[in-house]
C-alpha cells in the first residue's frame, strides 16, 4: 500500500486529506504543464502495468521519430534499469525513484525537472510507475495519458481497472507479434472491453518487435504536437526553474 496518498483508502488516508493531497498536486501539475508549454515539449504519461512494454514503446518511438529530441523520466520503486535502457537508445532519461510509493505524483515530476542536466526535448515521455490503479489518479501536468497493454494481459483489463482505462487519451496494445500464440486473445475483445469504459476509446495495436503499428503512433504523436501551442525551447529542462522546493518522497537518480 503506498505510504503517499493511502491510494485512495480512507482507513489510511481520510477523505478530507487526500482531497488536499489531489489539490496541491494539481497545483503543481498546472505549474509543470506551463513549464512543458513554455518550453515546446509535448509530454507524454505513459502508464500500464509492469512488463506492459512501456520502456520498449519509448525506444521504438525514438526509431520511428528521429527527426524530433526526446527525453524521458522513469518512475521505479527501486532500480533505475529503464532509464538506462532509455539511454543505452540514446534517449535522455533519469529515473525518479518512490521507494514504496505506486505512482508519480506532480512534485515528484517537478522535483525530478529541478535536477535535469539533459538537453532540450520535443517530446518528453513520464514512464510512470507500473501499476493499472493510482497512476491514473494523479495529473503530472501532462499533455495526454496513454496506457500501454500488452496482449498477454488479456481482454478483461479495462472491465477490471476502469479507472486507469477511462483517464486514457489513447491505449497502445503492445507485443502482437504474440497473438498468434494467445488462442484466448482477440483485439476485437479488447476494443470492446475499452468501449465501455472509455469516453472516447481509441486504441492501437502495436509490436516494438516487428514495428506494426509504429507508424500510426508516430502519426498519432506528430497530430497531437502539431495541435499544440509550444514556444520556441530555450536551454535545457530546468533552465528556468531557480526557486527551491523540497520533496523528502522520492529522489531523482
Amino acid at each position: 500500500m503506498c505510504d503517499v496518498c493511502g491510494c485512495g483508502d480512507p482507513a489510511i488516508v481520510s477523505e478530507d486529506l487526500h482531497a488536499k493531497i489531489l489539490s496541491d498536486n494539481d497545483r503543481v501539475a498546472d505549474h509543470n504543464r506551463d513549464h512543458f508549454r513554455s518550453h515546446g515539449m509535448l509530454t507524454i504519461n505513459l502508464m500500464g502495468s509492469p512488463g506492459a512494454g512501456k520502456t520498449a514503446l519509448i525506444e521504438a518511438t525514438k526509431r520511428m521519430l528521429p527527426d524530433l529530441r526526446l527525453a524521458a523520466v522513469s518512475g521505479d520503486l527501486a532500480t533505475d534499469h529503464d532509464s538506462a535502457r532509455l539511454e543505452a537508445a540514446g534517449v535522455p532519461a533519469r529515473t525518479i525513484t518512490t521507494g514504496t510509493a505506486c505512482h508519480l505524483d506532480a512534485s515528484m515530476v517537478h522535483h525530478a525537472l529541478h535536477h535535469w542536466d539533459g538537453p532540450a526535448s520535443d517530446l518528453f515521455f513520464i514512464e510512470n510507475v507500473g501499476n493499472l490503479v493510482c497512476p491514473a489518479i494523479y495529473d503530472l501536468g501532462q499533455a495526454a495519458n496513454v496506457v500501454a497493454l500488452s496482449v498477454t494481459e488479456g481482454p478483461d483489463k479495462p472491465l477490471k481497472y476502469p479507472v486507469m482505462f477511462r483517464a486514457a487519451d489513447l491505449v497502445v496494445l503492445t507485443k502482437s507479434d504474440l497473438l498468434p500464440h494467445l488462442q484466448d486473445v482477440d483485439p476485437a475483445q479488447i476494443r470492446d472491453a475499452l468501449a465501455r469504459v472509455m469516453p472516447e476509446p481509441r486504441m492501437l495495436v502495436v509490436s516494438a518487435t516487428t514495428g506494426e503499428g509504429l507508424a500510426g503512433w508516430a502519426d498519432w504523436l506528430r497530430a497531437l504536437r502539431a495541435n499544440a501551442k509550444p514556444a520556441a525551447p530555450t536551454g535545457s529542462v530546468g533552465s528556468e526553474h531557480e526557486h527551491h522546493h523540497d520533496h523528502d518522497h522520492a529522489t531523482f537518480d
